[in-house]
């Protein structure tokens, strides 16, 4: 079974993600929702002996990293943990203008909301398969 992972602290957008993720019809699949970064980090913890394949995660969610974003402070703890740095996706999905050099400098995915919000579903299919 594969296994996704949505955090994002508009349920409006965990929504969009996981309509269009549940679109593409792909088999044995499960999709979890944290809707800021230590709900992520919880979940994470709690499924290291079976990880998620693929994890999208806003930046700008709470404010309790700063001067760091949550979503940034997020990546830096999967990173933390080995099954997760070498057998999952992660994809940043953000407005955030420096969305680029954040997913740069951690050696992530990213995709622009702006983009991801004109994009087909199949857009998806890409980071998950």
């Amino acid at each position: 079974m594969k296994k996704i992972l949505i955090v994002d602290d508009v349920p409006g957008w965990v929504r969009f993600h996981r309509t269009n993720i549940e679109y593409l019809n792909i088999d044995n699949l499960q999709i979890d929702e944290a809707f800021c970064a230590k709900e992520a980090v919880s979940k994470i913890e709690s499924s290291i002996d079976n990880p998620y394949c693929t994890i999208f995660t806003d930046l700008q969610m709470e404010s309790d990293f700063l001067p760091k974003f949550a979503g940034e402070w997020l990546v830096e703890q999967i990173k933390t943990y080995d099954k997760y740095y070498s057998n999952s996706k992660i994809v940043i999905i953000s407005a955030s203008p420096n969305i680029g050099q954040i997913a740069k400098k951690y050696e992530v995915l990213y995709v622009p909301k702006t983009v991801i919000r004109n994009s087909d579903a199949e857009i998806y299919r890409g980071f998950i398969d």
